[in-house]
């Protein structure tokens, strides 16, 4: 199965999405997580302090997420895979509060 139909599997992902091109057992470890998110304790945690409005939470993760793939792909030292896997789960379920 390849990454885009595996993708194409996972619920209100849509297509320009960061999470596009992410390993399978990341994605598949952030769908595992969904069940266990919870808005007001993960995102604050997530956003370190920051509190961003509206869609603004959506950009902020996405922005974050990015970095840390970022790091992913350098094999930076600095890369979490826990964080990495809440930054995905965060993602996924701001995209289906919205409705994405």
């Amino acid at each position: 199965m390849s990454r885009r139909s595996a993708l194409a599997q996972t619920p209100n992902v849509p297509e320009n999405m960061p999470t596009d091109r992410r390993p399978r057992l990341l994605m598949a470890a952030a769908r595992h997580g969904l069940m266990e998110y919870r808005r007001d304790r993960d995102l604050p945690r997530l956003l370190r302090g920051e509190t961003p409005k509206g869609g603004a939470v959506l950009e902020r993760l996405v922005a974050l997420e990015a970095e840390t793939e970022a790091a992913r792909r350098e094999g930076s030292p600095q890369w979490n895979s826990v964080r990495h896997v809440e930054l995905l789960i965060a993602l996924l379920a701001e995209q289906r509060l919205r409705g994405l």
